[in-house]
């Protein structure tokens, strides 16, 4: 289908891609800033200039369109480049949480097939350590560094544009999500998916993405929420402030210095937000904000109702969706506080429906799983032909959450199929944490469940079955899972149990453990 439509263009189409956003902004303001950090900052000219020389660098590595690089890096201006000088070559960046150890680091480089590691100088400890089997170097990013790797390739790099043509379908980045097998899967985003996000579901829902626009970016960027609301600053021709990592006061301070209009949260950075003493909350003024968008997971209403009592009415939106899908779903300011629990309406351009397991259309107030069409799903799944026929389906996307709706189109989320974990708005996935702790000779059965926690959303539990005769303890099996695993995926709490609840077929009921532990059955 896409192969007909190419060939039927008119020889004056171009493109719908990032880079063409990011250039028009800079065609049209091209000494307005468009990225700042704390003593760094970029206008929109600079910006094209440096990622034009990332794309000319990667083309004097031997880069070509359709390879892959990799990028570990934690939230900077250097992290923006790279991705969309890359995608602008048509090689496509496969995102590394910075805080992966070796072993996470190895698999997503190798599944991905990636020619460059791109690491941030805080992070290469991992990046070195890691069995590379693809990796052909690696290249360090030291912000402020002129000697660095990064900043040396770029020196000699030219800051023209490349040569290279981009249609719009091509993969713009490669975030990794998990499935059931518990191996991180690679999402296949286009350039059109990230521009229709931006467009549709962003500009049109939040009406705050303009050249006035001031977003402060502080959710990690390797998430696909995180980089898109730090991108769409300087691609609607604002300006973006970047923080390194979030830290509750530095945001506030940020809000007030840098006269903030938008920003991203997730539940857990309300939470820290909000555990600062009063005088610390109240000592900054905020203003100048006009939009809070929150995601990852679904907020608590107690703590909807404390963010529109410290920030104001008419702020506030809520947002349902997927790395695959974008966002889907828009609980509007108006309905913070009338929709319990509830993860808003359609936005334009989105298509929902609740689908039983016969893949019946289901009506209001009846449970199924939630299946979702736009004008910005994913490409697929990378080198996972099977997964992406079972979540990309006649244009239509599931990645397997429980949900209804009710008479006014509204939706509230039941369930997730797939158990992830969602814990201080990063993705945990069960199995990959159960497959580290199965390999302890001590072990005969493991379930991995999220424990409700207030501060944090959900905490990482296991429970564990020995084998018999066999003795482990808490901390060992901890210390286990922190050689292979990052730390915000180890568990919190360790339940050593006779036996896990199965169902006829020997299935694990992860559903029952993590009922049965949040009624508090397991509590000493």
């Amino acid at each position: 289908m896409n192969a007909g439509i190419i060939a039927n263009r008119p020889a004056s189409y171009r493109a719908v891609t990032i880079s063409e956003g990011l250039r028009t902004s800079a065609r049209r303001t091209p000494n307005k800033l468009a990225l700042t950090e704390e003593g760094r900052q970029l206008t929109h000219g600079q910006l094209i200039r440096r990622i034009n020389r990332v794309s000319n660098a990667g083309l004097g590595l031997g880069l070509k369109p359709g390879d892959h690089v990799a990028l570990m890096c934690t939230n900077c201006i250097e992290f923006v480049e790279v991705t969309c000088g890359m995608s602008e070559i048509g090689v496509a960046p496969a995102m590394i949480n910075a805080r992966s150890t070796a072993h996470e680091t190895s698999y997503i480089c190798n599944d991905a097939g990636a020619k460059i590691l791109f690491v941030h100088a805080d992070n290469q400890e991992a990046a070195f350590a890691a069995d590379l089997q693809t990796v052909e170097r690696i290249v360090v990013i030291d912000p402020g560094n002129d000697n660095s790797d990064y900043e040396k390739l770029l020196a000699a790099a030219s800051s023209d544009q490349s040569s290279i043509a981009l249609e719009e379908w091509d993969v713009f980045s490669i975030p990794y999500t998990s499935g059931t097998t518990g191996n991180p899967k690679g999402v296949l985003l286009s350039h059109r998916s990230r521009v229709n996000h931006m467009l549709f579901t962003m500009a049109a829902n939040y009406g705050c993405y303009t050249p006035e626009a001031r977003p402060l970016a502080t959710s990690p960027f390797h998430n696909g929420a995180g980089f898109i609301n730090a991108l769409a600053g300087p691609f609607f021709g604002g300006t973006t402030h970047i923080l390194p990592k979030y830290e509750p006061e530095l945001m506030l301070r940020a809000l007030q210095e840098r006269n903030i209009t938008s920003m991203f949260m997730v539940p857990t950075h309300f939470h820290a937000m909000f555990n600062l003493g009063q005088d610390t909350l109240h000592k900054y003024d905020k203003s100048s904000l006009q939009v809070i968008h929150s995601n990852a997971a679904p907020l608590p209403q107690a703590t909807k109702e404390k963010i529109v009592d410290f920030f104001g009415e008419g702020i506030l939106f809520e947002s349902y969706g997927s790395t695959e899908a974008g966002g889907c779903t828009f609980l509007r300011p108006e309905d913070q506080l009338r929709k319990m629990s509830c993860v808003g309406q359609p936005g334009p351009s989105v298509w929902l429906e609740i689908r039983n397991d016969q893949g019946d259309v289901l009506g209001n107030d009846e449970v199924g799983e939630v299946w979702i069409k736009n004008a910005w799903l994913f490409n697929g799944y990378w080198n996972n032909p099977e997964a992406t026929a079972e979540g990309l389906v006649d244009g239509w996307c599931t990645v397997g959450d429980l949900g209804k709706t009710d008479d006014e189109g509204y939706l509230y989320l039941v369930d997730r199929k797939k158990n992830v974990i969602i814990s201080g708005g990063q993705n945990i996935f069960p199995r990959e944490i159960e497959e580290v702790l199965h390999h302890h000779p001590a072990v005969g059965e493991v379930a991995v469940v999220g424990k409700k926690d207030d501060y944090w959303g959900e905490s990482v539990t296991a429970f564990v079955v020995l084998r018999p005769g066999q003795a482990a303890g808490a901390d060992e099996l901890k210390e286990r899972c922190g050689r292979e695993l990052a730390r915000y995926k180890l568990p919190k709490e360790f339940h050593f149990v006779e036996a896990l609840p199965k169902n006829a077929t020997g299935k694990i009921l992860h559903r029952e453990l993590r009922d049965r532990l949040n009624k508090g059955e397991f509590d000493t």
